[in-house]
């Protein structure tokens, strides 16, 4: 046989990546699967998992180049947390006694788990605490008066292809309503891979008929009763307790980060005075962090801020860890404002992330694009810059339109009239999207853009009657270019994508900035997003659901839904352990016809 270079790369890298996985399982270590989701990347995923990039990518070759959603990992078991891939057939049951630990264990260290979403391939932590497994299937007991209880099961047997009850039955030497008994579900058939209860045989004595209260304890819990009996109890919040803790600046410090924080905060004193005006009783606790040098942990002993419902801040990646961890250690909701780069929402079920990771906002950019554009002639410009460059947007956006059959086509910023027309077609919109969004580059693609349908400047009629559609899409920053391209904007059919916008014209816009002014006798400053607004839209949306859902907030989410001045949320958890975040994307389109219009997608 002839073997090619290329023939014996792939198996020195498939032998290699065997070899690596031997070494592991020598090791002691080995490894779970981890099922790649959408907007994930080697950051987040090591993140959650509390890996190294490189242990990730030793087990995975290539995955340093590329990784996509669906796709399978192998993570290596590295940490102290042991981490568990639930297989077919597997039940919350079975992991009970296989790890012996209880239900309620396992509820308790993945708050995102469910009856609904435990099925194949859901990664959960499994708890170090161990207790008697009978703890949570029987009947609470004195044990002086009643016998040690003898478990239920005596074995746990896999499905094989053509297994019948009669056959599973006979081989371990039990009737067949014995197993049907133990295994109820085998009512509806019986599927290859499940697991099954078996029962220990019954002696003369226990085969006399039983009672109702006893007989109900014979029969394995199903994942739906075993959630609903260690599900949270819930309740409504009298008085809502709310902390905020921000870099005010009181004892010196950057004036401009203090003017930000402080506007924030009126934002935030308005919300809450909409709230209480509404009936609701709110009690607020302010406190000034301090610079990025100074710690925070002066104020984690204070014993008012244990006794709080939620606490907003900071704004110092110094300051996050350790309020994360006392959120965390005291069962406080931690809503984050600012900063898009921490782990902490990756392991902390605390945790809410305003601003979305990179990662997940291009993720969700991707999927609306290819929604609302999948059908026209999409065209990248090479800006040949790297001021405000967007080489991982771009590159990105490529593979996931590649990967669902969208054709793509690219060209330098600096090509002629023809060659932009020669990529043009008559019968689609052509979207141009630039690998930058700085204004120097729109400086130079927006007179570019303007000439395709012209001959020549003085050609009007095909001016008014252009030959070829044209839309440009590009990014959040181009809201602060509004002053110079606004015209421009609107005769290219503009489009960009952000998690923050409002419109000085929009209604809810208008009556909170004529507020503010009242309030505070001064304009907002010109930043985006505007930190008043910012401040206005998270402690409306967060208090507004407290005082609503009470405790039960997390299971509510999705029906808090106020009507936002500037941020919009969408909270999705990162895992099965971890916390929050906001995966909310708005269009904000130019129309041809001088209209603003926000695209909200649900």
């Amino acid at each position: 046989m002839k073997y090619t270079y290329k023939t014996f790369l792939i198996l020195s890298l498939v032998v290699l990546s065997s070899f690596c996985s031997f070494l592991y399982a020598q090791n002691g270590e080995g490894y779970f699967l981890h099922t790649v989701e959408r907007g994930q990347g080697l950051y987040s995923i090591s993140s959650m998992y509390g890996v190294s990039q490189d242990d990730i990518i030793k087990l995975n070759p290539g995955a340093e180049q590329k990784i996509y959603a669906g796709q399978t990992l192998k993570i290596p078991q590295r940490t102290k947390k042991q981490f568990h891939t639930i297989k077919q057939g597997e039940t919350l049951y079975i992991l009970t006694k296989e790890y012996g630990v209880s239900a309620k264990d396992i509820c308790d260290a993945n708050p995102g788990l469910s009856a609904e979403n435990f099925k194949i391939g859901q990664v959960i932590i499994i708890p170090q605490v161990t207790l008697p497994v009978q703890e949570q299937v029987l009947p609470s007991v004195e044990p002086s008066i009643q016998p040690p209880v003898k478990p239920r099961c005596k074995d746990m047997h896999k499905v094989k292809r053509k297994e019948t009850i009669f056959s599973v039955s006979r081989k371990y030497g039990i009737t067949e309503s014995e197993l049907i008994l133990a295994n109820p579900e085998l009512k509806k058939g019986m599927k290859k891979g499940s697991f099954l209860c078996i029962p220990y045989p019954k002696t003369e004595e226990e085969s006399q008929p039983l009672q109702p209260q006893e007989s109900e304890y014979i029969i394995p819990p199903s994942d739906l009763e075993l959630f609903k009996k260690n599900e949270e109890k819930h309740h409504k919040l009298s008085t809502l307790k709310a902390a905020v803790i921000l870099p005010f600046m009181l004892d010196g410090g950057s004036k401009g980060e203090a003017s930000r924080m402080i506007e924030y905060y009126e934002g935030f004193l308005i919300a809450v005075d909409s709230l209480k005006r509404e009936g609701v009783s709110i009690d607020i606790h302010t406190y000034d962090s301090g610079n990025e040098k100074q710690s925070i942990n002066h104020l984690l002993n204070k014993k008012e801020l244990k006794e709080v419902d939620i606490i907003f801040g900071p704004l110092y990646q110094e300051h996050i860890a350790p309020l994360a961890q006392f959120t965390k250690e005291n069962n406080i909701r931690l809503v984050i404002p600012f900063t898009s780069q921490n782990n902490e929402v990756f392991t902390n079920p605390s945790v809410y992330q305003i601003n979305t990771p990179q990662s997940y906002l291009y993720s969700e950019v991707y999927e609306h694009f290819s929604r609302q554009f999948g059908r026209e002639n999409i065209i990248i410009i090479d800006s040949k810059t790297t001021e405000r460059s967007k080489d991982e947007f771009i590159k990105g956006l490529k593979l996931d339109l590649q990967a669902k059959g969208i054709p793509v086509k690219t060209l330098p910023i600096d090509a002629s009239i023809e060659q932009y027309r020669a990529v043009l077609k008559k019968d689609l919109i052509n979207i141009f999207i630039p690998s930058s969004g700085s204004d120097l580059t729109l400086n130079k693609l927006i007179p570019q853009l303007k000439l395709i349908n012209l001959s020549n400047e003085s050609d009007k009629e095909l001016a008014n009657n252009p030959s070829y559609a044209i839309s440009l899409f590009g990014y959040p920053e181009w809201q602060t270019y509004t002053d110079n391209h606004l015209n421009s904007f609107f005769e290219l059919d503009t489009y960009f994508y952000s998690s923050f916008y409002t419109n000085d014209l929009f209604p809810a816009a208008k009556h909170f900035t004529a507020g503010y002014h009242r309030w505070y006798e001064k304009e907002m400053a010109n930043t985006h997003p505007k930190f008043g607004m910012l401040g206005f839209d998270t402690a409306f949306f967060f208090l507004k659901g407290l005082a609503t859902y009470g405790t039960a907030l997390e299971e509510n989410l999705t029906k808090v839904r106020p009507t936002p001045i500037q941020t919009g949320f969408k909270f999705e958890r990162v895992n099965n352990w971890g916390g929050f975040i906001n995966k909310k994307v708005f269009f904000v389109h130019f129309t041809k016809g001088f209209e603003l219009v926000k695209l909200d997608f649900d």
